[in-house]
This record gives C-alpha cells, sequence and structure tokens, in this order.
C-alpha cells in the first residue's frame, strides 16, 4: 500500500527523486540525504509499515529481506564493516514514519 503523503512512498512510486542505488520488487535502496557516515544507505521496503511497532509477524520475510539487500549492497561495495540501524519512533530518531534500514559505512 502507497500512503501518498508519505516521503517515502512518494520515491518509490517515482514522484520525487532520490539516489538509487537498488531496487527490486520488494524493496529499494537510496543514498541518505543527511549522510552520518561515508557510506549511508537507506533500505526502505516498498510495503508502508511506520515502524517497527507496527510489525506482525505476518512481516518476517519483508524484514530478512530488507537485512540480506543490505548483506548484498555491504558486499558489491566491499564493505568489511558496517551498521545496521532501525530507528523506531520519533525518541528512537526515526524521522520518516515509514519503516526503513540505514547501512552505514567507513568504507574500506
Amino acid at each position: 500500500m502507497i500512503f501518498m503523503d508519505c516521503i517515502f512512498c512518494q520515491i518509490i512510486n517515482k514522484e520525487k527523486t532520490a539516489d538509487f542505488i537498488y531496487e527490486d520488487e520488494i524493496v529499494i535502496a537510496v543514498k541518505d540525504i543527511n549522510p552520518k557516515a561515508p557510506f549511508h544507505l537507506l533500505i526502505i521496503p516498498k510495503k508502508h509499515i511506520t515502524s517497527v511497532r507496527e510489525l506482525t509477524e505476518g512481516d518476517r520475510q519483508l524484514i530478512g529481506d530488507l537485512i540480506l539487500t543490505a548483506k548484498k549492497i555491504a558486499e558489491q561495495n566491499n564493505l568489511t564493516g558496517y551498521k545496521l540501524l532501525f530507528n523506531v519512533g520519533r525518541r528512537g530518531g526515526q524521522i520518516v514514519d515509514h519503516i526503513h534500514l540505514h547501512l552505514l559505512s567507513q568504507g574500506d
């Protein structure tokens, strides 16, 4: 489901521009516009889920896909060390209400 007021849904729907690094039928990966590391991507499911708090048992595969996509991108970019991060809620640093996984690395 696409939420038209969600910036990530607009990016997924190609209504807003982003620097796409990866896309398949389940997820996209884009460069973070406010990077916290030399290599900083957001891995975003095409399915709109507001937050980790909203996950259900039915989302197990989707979360696995996010993590495996991060691993794949890290390997493609020869990253031997990296951090994967979910921010949850405003107090946890989540700015956009669409679940996304941060892939950060100092590079190798």
